[in-house]
């Protein structure tokens, strides 16, 4: 069966009236009716959760959940984003098995949530069948200024972490791959957010410099699926011009 992406429940459409407490958002529904969504998003969210914009949420029936709405999608003139970040992972795991990403082809099992240290653990574990192996941590990124993708939106000890390992395991010899997942159409380039959090962006250089590899993609999104995209430019260093 050809994979198309990951299919997106039936939305509400709705509009932004504010997003607070890390994980609520207050919504208009085109009724008139005012909901507390879930937002599955923890981050900080810049240039994404601004109060008027139109959203879209799916509805659960589960009656164990407290909420019965998740935000799914904000809508921007020039691109609908993505605010699942349960998604990314997903979407790229079934893209690499379906062969959609030509960087990541010729593994024949992929093994999520791997254990590769004490406290550490990577997205996705790629094996081919000479039992070569490829270790992928998956980003989600929802930052674009001026076409240029950015990440992270916040200062991410996690991230951080996530980077020396890769880097570890790239020193070992092993294949490590760092891949960000845009979750938006209107990106040009990536790069990292040096300006928000510069150790991260230190990290990932000298991560690259020992061997890890840097994939970028951005994705094709509407209300009934979002897909894999296109391979987006990663540049390291910063871009003079694009970051307003």
């Amino acid at each position: 069966m050809t994979y198309h992406g990951y299919e997106l429940p039936q939305l509400i459409a709705g509009t932004l009236v504010r997003r607070y407490k890390r994980f609520l958002a207050d919504v208009t529904l085109e009724t008139g009716e005012l909901v507390t969504a879930h937002c599955p998003n923890t981050g900080s969210m810049r240039g994404c959760c601004e109060p008027g914009k139109k959203v879209y949420l799916s509805e659960s029936n589960n009656p164990k959940r407290k909420l019965g709405y998740t935000w799914e999608l904000m809508e921007l003139p020039e691109t609908l984003i993505g605010i699942n970040t349960q998604i990314p992972n997903k979407l790229v795991h079934h893209s690499i098995g379906a062969g959609l990403v030509d960087e990541l082809t010729g593994y024949t099992t992929i093994r999520p949530e791997v254990k590769t240290g004490d406290h550490t653990r990577l997205d996705l574990l790629l094996t081919r069948d000479n039992g070569d192996e490829c270790f992928v941590e998956v980003k989600n990124c929802t930052l674009v200024e001026n076409g240029l993708a950015r990440f992270p939106d916040a200062v991410t000890l996690r991230g951080q972490k996530h980077l020396a390992e890769l880097q570890r395991l790239a020193q070992e010899g092993k294949r490590a791959v760092i891949f960000y997942l845009i979750q938006r159409m209107d990106a040009v380039s990536f790069s990292p957010a040096a300006d928000i959090d510069p150790m991260y962006a230190c990290a990932l250089k000298q991560a690259v410099d020992a061997g890890v590899e840097v994939i970028a993609r951005d994705t094709v999104l509407d209300t009934t699926r979002i897909s894999m995209g296109r391979s987006i430019p990663v540049v390291l260093e910063p871009v003079s011009g694009l970051v307003g």
